[in-house]
């Protein structure tokens, strides 16, 4: 955990107070979330795991503005969230990239949806190409990268134009189980440089120990908060975590007891 946390003097960059959401479909209301309340710290990395359908993806579409709430109260640095947010940067389970644009075109296709000035917006890219190991090929196409690869421009991409916060829906979950794990040391670097709030959706439960300063447990449909677990595995930007630490006895104890929540529901993802 970093100084600050521990000091208590991190502010709540985004709160929920009772927050629900209810579709409304051709046969009636459908319920998908019961009422959230938690926050998130302002530096910090969060993960929400729950079982296939639990309102994960919902709650991530929430905090981004893409749907409304139902009731409750849902804000980000202090302002509520009516509308999509131009203070997040959203990363899904596909990279998303224009097949007839280079690496660094992609990414500068944030810049011209924002209308940003272009030659910053260039200078910028080419340092989160940088900081995203990606240096040499900028000039490459989407089918010349590897799926990590790609996902790496994705990340720079949403961080173009500096949000607060990265939303990120399931960044690594098409990826084979090595190039995963080599994501979430790339993802925890590209964190730890760029000091953004993190909020992350995964099934995978070692990834999120992996990753995260706390662990957001949902429960199955309607979703719901079972549990949340504050991850106290040392890091820093001097000395990140490693896959070592995967078979620590404490990390091993967090992962048992978040997978005991869906044994005990019935239901566990992979």
């Amino acid at each position: 955990m970093n100084e600050e946390k521990a000091a208590g003097t991190m502010r709540k960059l985004i709160e929920l107070d009772k927050v629900t959401k209810i579709y409304k479909t051709n046969d009636g209301p459908v319920e998908s979330l019961k009422p959230l309340t938690f926050h998130i710290h302002e530096g910090e990395f969060v993960s929400v795991v729950g079982p296939s359908g639990c309102g994960k993806s919902t709650l991530l579409k929430l905090v981004a503005g893409l749907l409304p709430i139902t009731s409750g109260q849902l804000t980000l640095s202090g302002k509520r969230i009516e509308g999509p947010q131009q203070n997040v940067g959203i990363v899904f389970q596909s990279a998303v990239l224009l097949a007839w644009r280079n690496v660094l075109d992609n990414i500068l296709l944030q810049a011209e949806m924002r209308h940003m000035p272009m030659d910053a917006a260039r200078a910028r890219a080419l340092d989160l190409i940088k900081m995203a190991g990606l240096s040499g090929f900028e000039k490459k196409f989407p089918w010349q990268l590897s799926g990590g690869m790609q996902q790496r421009v994705s990340i720079c991409r949403a961080l173009l134009h500096d949000p607060e916060v990265l939303l990120m829906d399931e960044p690594f979950g098409a990826l084979d189980a090595m190039t995963r794990e080599k994501m979430n040391l790339e993802l925890q670097r590209i964190w730890l440089e760029s000091k953004k709030t993190v909020l992350l959706i995964t099934h995978s439960i070692p990834e999120a120990v992996f990753l995260s300063d706390r662990v957001i447990v949902m429960s199955e449909r309607p979703g719901t908060i079972d549990a949340i677990y504050d991850i106290d595995l040392a890091r820093s930007k001097q000395s990140p975590r490693t896959l070592d630490v995967m078979s620590s006895l404490e990390f091993v104890q967090y992962a048992k007891t978040i997978r005991a929540h869906f044994y005990a529901q019935g239901s566990l993802d992979h």
